[in-house]
């Protein structure tokens, strides 16, 4: 059901055709679609190299969100700064067929609030574990930012993968997630906002919202029944034992929910 790994994974473009955001890719022959992926906080492109060798037939193109990781020295962006990108990096793309939008956690909360703007850049969206707290504010809320992004952003890889993956890291590694507090810092202050990014009503793209039943896992069917019943855009599905890193630990799932997405389109 799932299918094979494709041998080769995503690649980063360098120079990067859009100046200092990083990207990368993954091209096939005649593909049947494009997917767009878009990292949560304190992540990057490569992470989602494991998806892309299992999206057999589609293009796949992520890059590093202004701030972290390549695309550093941009600084941090607010919501507004990683929407934008986003719209370039479709428009680059130069896609003629079906755009797919992959958004992990707030990765997700950029693809959904391009797509309430401008309906017309994509086709669907997938997004798992994203945030919005202005339809279900979560029983214990993300910390506010503190005044050391560094130690921020060790704390936040602890809590939200775990202090043993994190005592696993070389130091080399472990000073790049801290050099990425800054951007981390960003998307807290986002998330947190007293604004809602957009409205549930201003979405007509499919959005297929993902969730798995480890950490927080309640709070996120909560939040998808919600979707569920508020929008008809909107529908969910739980990825049975799958943890926050889903698309790094479970990729043949989130595989299958994309190619799942896009078949639905010409099905409805």
């Amino acid at each position: 059901m799932h299918g094979a790994p494709t041998p080769s994974g995503l690649h980063y473009l360098d120079p990067s055709p859009l100046g200092a955001l990083a990207l990368a890719q993954r091209r096939v022959d005649n593909p049947r679609a494009t997917v767009v992926a878009i990292h949560g906080g304190l992540d990057r492109a490569a992470s989602f190299t494991r998806l892309s060798r299992r999206l057999e037939g589609f293009d796949v193109v992520a890059y590093d969100r202004r701030g972290y990781q390549r695309s550093r020295s941009l600084g941090p962006g607010n919501l507004e700064d990683h929407v934008s990108d986003l719209e370039r990096v479709i428009n680059w793309a130069s896609v003629k067929g079906p755009v797919i939008l992959f958004g992990h956690s707030f990765g997700g909360l950029v693809a959904m609030t391009l797509v309430a703007r401008h309906h017309h850049v994509a086709d669907v969206v997938v997004a798992y574990e994203s945030p919005l707290p202005w339809i279900l504010a979560r029983p214990s809320p993300t910390p506010a930012p503190g005044e050391n992004p560094a130690l921020d952003a060790e704390r936040f890889f602890r809590r939200v993968v775990s202090d043993a993956s994190w005592e696993r890291l070389s130091p080399a590694e472990r000073e790049s997630r801290r050099l990425d507090g800054p951007a981390l810092h960003a998307d807290l202050t986002a998330m947190t906002g007293p604004l809602a990014p957009f409205e549930l009503d201003d979405v007509h793209v499919p959005v297929r919202y993902l969730f798995g039943d480890q950490r927080a896992g309640a709070y996120y069917q909560a939040l998808a029944r919600r979707l569920d019943s508020i929008s008809a855009s909107f529908s969910s599905r739980e990825l049975v034992g799958a943890q926050h890193g889903a698309h790094l630990s479970h990729p043949d799932l989130l595989a299958f929910e994309v190619r799942s997405a896009f078949e639905h389109l010409h099905v409805t």
